[in-house]
């Protein structure tokens, strides 16, 4: 590794090493051959079957199905770039530091489930099928995220004082 891969100490805490080496292990190529496949499916779906399915359910269902495969598409792609900003390190296209900048990380994102839409239990079970594997996929690679840009040097996150927080921003303070 040259030294203008190695992170800079504002960056957040992390092993460039660890990362490096997840970036190349077989653990790394089987789950970006996972997700990348798993998007190509999901667009497939949406715009084949997916798309017939939608135009014989209810209105309360149709608006299920539009806003699951967003939530789904919008996890997948997050995923993908997640893993694509991975495979560059390793290739030495992005330098670590960067990578573990926030704008490249999912445990920045919301990592809690959405509550289904009203109709939900209407959509075509392929679809259902997709939107478990999806956040399956997505959660393990945040899970990744986490343990490879925090790892163990991590400050521990106070579980009470981050429910307060969510709390003072859903009632305004």
């Amino acid at each position: 590794m040259t030294e203008t891969n190695q992170p800079s100490p504002s960056k957040g805490h992390f092993d460039a090493q660890r990362v490096v080496d997840f970036a190349r292990s077989e653990l790394f190529e089987r789950t970006f051959k996972e997700g990348m496949a798993l998007v190509e499916e999901t667009a497939a779906y949406l715009d084949g079957p997916g798309r017939a399915a939608s135009k014989r359910l209810s209105r309360a269902a149709a608006l299920a199905y539009a806003g699951e495969s967003m939530r789904l598409t919008t996890r997948l792609m997050q995923v993908a770039s997640w893993l694509l900003v991975q495979r560059a390190v390793r290739d030495g296209e992005i330098q670590l530091a960067e990578a573990a900048s926030e704008k490249y990380r999912l445990i920045s994102r919301d990592a809690q489930p959405s509550a289904p839409f009203a109709g939900s239990d209407e959509l075509p079970e392929a679809l259902r099928t997709l939107i478990a594997r999806g956040a399956a996929i997505f959660e393990r690679v945040r899970r990744l995220d986490e343990t490879m840009y925090e790892g163990g040097n991590a400050e521990v996150a106070n579980p009470v004082s981050d429910q307060m927080a969510k709390l003072q921003q859903a009632f305004g303070r």
